[in-house]
């Protein structure tokens, strides 16, 4: 009898062999006529919370609200044309109609005191971000101000009563001072009521170890940014001398309603973010993409913006 060629049988692979028994469950689904795929649409999502640490320190920056807002050349570029806008817009894949805002506030906890940056739009959000990162406001050890517009100050009083019962609170001196001239409604009742239980100070000075007080004045005739340093590592609390990550950042002389003295909020963006570009400094803009935190790198005219991933959590 002749032999059968070994050429001419069929030969039974590891991969044969997986994709047989792969096959199995899924006949059997197609069978059934159960669909797999019905859960529900949950809609867009981001994290409440973002902690992590700088040398010795933890620093947690909270999510506080968020707002989208139609036409933002009405908030940005001010002074440059439609389609100047609309190609730098197109440029960086964002839309030219309209802009998200986030809020966010800065816990750094130094291991002895508990130090909350700024307060959000309102004492229920603030209330609830503080919570999602897991402390109290009843925790909460000392309030820093960094100016006084009503998305700042906006958590410091709910229902008549102070948010943070136990905290001492901090503004710069030159802030306070202007806007208890004014007849600003927001000013006088979410801060002008905790006055004797704030510490002014000026540009230089700390409200606790190792956070220094930095002029950013433009933005407001008082703002103020913070400077934190531990364990040979920098990181600065920006509030709101940059608003937006390309429209403020590439574009830094592009007037911004919200800035009180444009020319001045210009040339204080342009030396702060020299001064982080050229040292390397990271730091949480208020307003930036969540969780606030990224990098500067000078770019042509003005400078690109380079989110944070994992550098501060390894």
């Amino acid at each position: 009898m002749p032999r059968k060629s070994l050429l001419t049988a069929p030969m039974i692979t590891r991969r044969h062999m997986l994709t047989a028994g792969a096959a199995v469950p899924l006949t059997a689904a197609l069978g059934s006529g159960i669909a797999r795929a019905a859960a529900p649409m949950l809609g867009p999502a981001t994290p409440e919370f973002h902690r992590f640490k700088l040398g010795e320190i933890e620093v947690t920056t909270l999510l506080a609200g968020t707002r989208t807002v139609g036409d933002p050349q009405t908030i940005f570029g001010m002074n440059v044309s439609a389609e100047e806008f609309a190609a730098a817009s197109a440029e960086a894949n964002i839309p030219v109609d309209k802009a998200q805002f986030f809020f966010t506030p800065t816990i750094v906890n130094t291991g002895s005191e508990l130090v909350l940056f700024d307060t959000g739009l309102n004492a229920e959000g603030i209330t609830a971000a503080v919570t999602a990162a897991g402390y109290t406001p009843e925790q909460v050890d000392v309030v820093v101000i960094t100016h006084m517009h009503g998305d700042h100050i906006g958590g410091l009083i709910g229902n008549g009563t102070a948010t943070f019962p136990n905290a001492r609170y901090v503004a710069g001196a030159k802030e306070f001072d202007y806007w208890a001239t004014t007849d600003n409604e927001r000013f006088a009742t979410k801060a002008r009521p905790l006055a004797e239980q704030m510490t002014m100070l000026n540009d230089g000075d700390s409200p606790v170890s190792g956070v220094t007080a930095m002029a950013a004045f433009g933005h407001t005739p008082g703002h103020m940014t913070y400077m934190l340093d531990s364990g040979g590592q920098q990181l600065l609390i920006a509030a709101d001398f940059a608003n937006h990550y390309v429209w403020s950042l590439a574009h830094p002389d592009w007037e911004v309603r919200f800035d009180m003295d444009k020319s001045a909020a210009a040339a204080t963006r342009r030396k702060i973010l020299s001064m982080l570009a050229a040292d390397r400094v990271p730091f949480i803009g208020y307003h930036m993409p969540f969780p606030g935190l990224g990098y500067v790198e000078k770019q042509g005219d003005g400078f690109h913006y380079h989110a944070a991933s994992y550098q501060l959590s390894l």
